[in-house]
């Protein structure tokens, strides 16, 4: 068994590994056809490229191509990769390589070219030639079309089942379409300033014919709108700024990923993939005038040059399939030279006479500066406040405004008033345009939950022996082990005839539980002339007791503005001053929230936490005061929005067996229980805080 694995470049530009266990026995067998050999012949412009296999095929394979990066890619069902290898580089024409990768019992051939080439196909015996066509393009330019996936017969209706968007790690937007069957046709282009996906002929659902705000997810598309257009169904992706997209599909799953381009303006061509982006390009030239040189590049890319008279001398060169950006960057380092990009104009010039043009030109603005007349213009601020903008602006260390220019406030319309040049008032007017926005709120939500749980167990015994056949006036009888029942007490009994049946008692060990009242069973045993009893009571008590207290405070605030909610009692206590006198003092048993949130760019909250619950506890007071149980939690937190955390908890277990017994008497086997009293307590309590936060926007409603 031969483990391969496969991995080539989509052809939306992102790295796709397909991983096939393939046997090689399996493809010798004749269970499966077999890609045995590939030619490639160049005629003219064309290209043809022979595939021969082991079995005739039986029909021709589906294929897709995209223009931007130029590739064709063909699937063989029921196909295995007999080559032995996975790529080949051919540069024949506008071929330039071909990647195979096997997943299962497929194969996908991928045609990477230099250009987009159409291509047909036809089956000789046991051989495929496909050949590739440079695409001609008639009258007035047209709308370009990515045909990312051809449509494959069905008989099976397909329809859209879901639409999700989400955000990538790195920032990208993600619009991902399970479809009812991989077989769907799709197209991507590119509409103005949007990108346009049709599903041809697929239905959509009611419930997913709508159209999607996804502004607060903070990538660049701010909204998908879809719907059906007769047979097919038209996804319409509204990106901003500069961008590129990436698609992909994995069995139903159709992904396509619109990534955020950073402009840079001193490259010609602008992409987020690594290295030149140009198209390739060969010159070999011998001792060539430079100026003759960037001509060709200029005529080659289309793109307006301005050579300086400066720009001089010869070069001798020999590139082959180099990208164009790539080429005329060799060429400016190996004469000293450097270019400058101004729209779709791009300036070449020596090194040394572009920088001494900047500078004059930045002396000139300086000079202009110092002697241009002034404008005043006022700024009406709706969200900032205008004096903490005046603060900034008066700080002779500041740069927003030149060395002539002034500002007043006017707190009351909450307006600034600036005096200086045009250039430092448009300047000024972008920077409040920025900040001057509303902020956005945050609910948060604290649960701080004490839940206990409590069990005891209590066991006592009071034993009493009387004797009342002795003798004496008073007829008293005799205690055995216990008082004397002429004394009239017991256990504080202040009555001068006792119950002697009942009262007296020799081992007086009864339960004592925590709270409650124990239960007892007792009996008397007696002689037939009722002289002389023994009395025995039992007393017990179980206690299991549960409780939760839950305290839910929630407050709202600005993006990066502290809030505080707290609810509670003031407990007066009295303090000795410093002349000996006593005052009465206050203390605070408050339950509070204190919370500082801040929003990121990727839509999650920071917030700087400090929870505090205070109860009284009367059981430890004291004359000089109130004792008070205090939980304090102060934290920082990261936490999605929407999502829940718990910032800190405190477990807490008491476990104690207590016994009271008579010595001697309490270690007796089996009878020592009688002279005994015993105890067992278990009490746990568990204390944990919980913070949800929510951003809040204009259609969320609080309940």
């Amino acid at each position: 068994m031969i483990n391969i694995k496969r991995c080539l470049l989509s052809l939306a530009g992102g790295l796709l590994c397909l991983v096939s266990l393939a046997s090689a026995q399996d493809a010798s067998s004749g269970k499966m056809n077999s890609i045995e050999s590939m030619n490639v012949a160049q005629q003219g412009g064309s290209v043809t490229l022979k595939l021969m296999f082991k079995e005739p095929l039986s029909a021709l394979p589906a294929g897709f191509s995209i223009a931007k990066p130029a590739r064709i890619a063909l699937d063989f069902p029921d196909t295995v990769n007999g080559l032995g290898k996975s790529s080949q580089v051919y540069n024949e024409g506008e071929l330039r390589s071909v990647n195979i990768a096997q997943v299962s019992d497929r194969t996908r051939l991928v045609l990477n070219l230099g250009k987009a080439m159409s291509y047909d196909m036809k089956i000789e015996g046991a051989s495929l030639l496909i050949a590739l066509q440079p695409s001609v393009v008639q009258g007035a330019l047209i709308q370009e079309v990515t045909h990312f996936a051809e449509p494959r017969p069905s008989q099976v209706e397909t329809t859209v089942r879901d639409i999700s968007f989400r955000r990538g790690k790195d920032g990208e937007a993600r619009i991902t379409v399970d479809l009812s069957d991989a077989n769907a046709g799709i197209d991507i282009r590119q509409q103005g300033a949007n990108l346009v996906v049709d599903f041809v002929k697929v239905k959509l659902p009611g419930g997913l014919r709508k159209r999607l705000d996804v502004t607060d997810f903070a990538t660049p598309v701010t909204a998908v709108n879809t719907t059906q257009q007769g047979s097919n169904v038209q996804m319409t992706i509204t990106p901003q700024g500069l961008w590129e997209h990436n698609a992909y599909q994995t069995d139903t799953q159709f992904v396509i990923e619109v990534k955020q381009v950073i402009e840079n303006p001193n490259k010609l061509v602008q992409g987020s993939r690594g290295g030149y982006q140009g198209e390739k390009l060969s010159l070999n030239f011998q001792n060539v005038d430079v100026r003759r040189l960037l001509q060709v590049i200029g005529e080659f890319t289309g793109l307006n040059m301005v050579v300086s008279d400066s720009v001089g001398g010869s070069i001798t060169l020999i590139l082959k399939d180099v990208p164009w950006d790539q080429a005329l960057d060799i060429i400016l380092k190996q004469k000293g030279l450097d270019m400058r990009k101004n729209g779709n104009v791009v300036l070449i010039a020596p090194r040394e006479e572009l920088a001494i043009k900047e500078k004059l030109e930045l002396e000139s603005r300086q000079q202009i500066g110092d002697i241009e007349p002034l404008h005043q213009e006022g700024f009406q601020l709706n969200y900032h406040k205008a004096k903490e903008i005046f603060e900034v602006l008066k700080n002779k260390e500041q740069t927003l405004l030149s060395k002539r220019g002034s500002v007043i406030v006017d707190e009351r319309t909450n307006q600034l008033f600036v005096t200086d040049t045009p250039s430092r008032l448009a300047d000024l007017r972008r920077l409040i345009a920025s900040i001057d926005v509303p902020l956005r709120q945050v609910m948060i939500e604290a649960r701080i939950v004490e839940a206990s749980d409590s069990f005891s167990k209590n066991l006592g015994v009071r034993l009493g022996y009387n004797d009342m056949s002795g003798g004496g006036t008073n007829n008293a009888g005799v205690v055995v082990g216990g008082k004397s029942a002429g004394m009239g007490y017991y256990n504080g009994q202040v009555e001068t005839k006792p119950d002697f049946t009942r009262d007296l008692t020799s081992v007086n060990l009864p339960a004592t539980p925590r709270a409650g009242t124990a239960g007892a069973f007792s009996f008397v045993l007696f002689n037939a002339a009722k002289t002389v009893f023994l009395n025995t009571e039992i007393s017990a008590l179980e206690a299991d007791g549960r409780g939760k207290v839950i305290s839910s405070p929630r407050v709202m605030t600005a993006n990066q503005v502290e809030a505080l909610i707290e609810q509670g009692v003031e407990i007066p206590y009295q303090q000795a001053t410093s002349s000996g006198a006593t005052s009465i003092s206050f203390r605070k048993a408050n339950l509070a929230l204190k919370v500082k949130p801040q929003i990121t760019p990727d839509g999650k909250i920071i917030m700087t936490l400090d929870v505090n619950k205070d109860t009284p506890n009367t059981q430890l007071s004291t004359g000089a005061g109130v004792a008070i149980d205090t939980k304090h939690v102060k934290t920082e937190v990261l936490v999605e929005n929407g999502g829940t955390v718990v910032i800190g908890g405190i477990y807490t277990q008491s476990i104690r067996d207590n016994t009271q017994r008579i010595p001697v008497l309490g270690d007796i086997p089996y009878l020592g229980f009688l002279f005994r009293n015993s105890e067992k307590i278990d009490d746990k309590s568990e204390l944990l805080v919980f913070i949800t936060p929510r951003i809040v926007t204009e259609g969320l409603a609080v309940r």
